[in-house]
C-alpha cells in the first residue's frame, strides 16, 4: 500500500532532516543490524551465543554493530563482575520497537525471495 501524500514528508536531500533520516536508515539498513535485532527479540544474549546465530559475521563487524546499536539506544549491554566477565546484550525499548518494524519486513522478504530471486534472473539474461 502506498502512503497517502499527507502521510509522507518529502525533504531536500540535503536537509539537515532528511540527512538525520539517512543516518537512521544507514544503521539499520545495514548487512548485520536488522538480523541481531531481529534475534535479540527473542530475549537476553550474550556475545558467542549472537555469533554463532549470525552466519558469516566476523567478531570484529559484531563488536561494531553491537556497539553501533548500542550507540544508537537499540541495544543495551550489561557486564556482570564475574571472572571471566559475563556481558549480555537486550534490545531497549526503542529496539523493540524497531524490531516491530522491521519483523514485518522481514516475512515480505521471505515471501517474495522467489520472485526476486526470479526477476534477477529474467534481467540478467536479458541484459547479457
Amino acid at each position: 500500500m502506498i502512503p497517502e501524500h499527507s502521510e509522507v514528508t518529502v525533504h531536500n536531500a540535503n536537509s539537515p532532516a532528511c540527512r538525520a533520516v539517512n543516518s537512521v536508515l544507514a544503521r539499520v539498513g545495514d548487512k548485520w543490524s536488522v538480523l541481531i535485532i531481529t534475534l535479540l527479540g527473542n530475549g537476553k544474549q550474550r556475545f558467542n551465543e549472537i555469533k554463532r546465530m549470525v552466519d558469516g559475521i566476523s567478531q570484529r563487524m559484531l563488536t561494531l554493530t553491537l556497539r553501533g546499536l548500542e550507540r544508537d539506544g537499540l541495544v543495551k549491554r550489561t557486564i556482570y563482575p564475574t571472572i571471566p566477565p559475563r556481558v549480555e546484550y537486550e534490545l531497549t525499548e526503542l529496539g523493540r520497537s524497531l524490531r516491530c518494524a522491521v519483523v514485518p519486513l522481514g516475512k515480505w522478504a521471505t515471501e517474495h525471495v522467489g520472485d526476486i530471486h526470479k526477476a534477477r534472473e529474467t534481467f540478467d539474461k536479458n541484459a547479457g
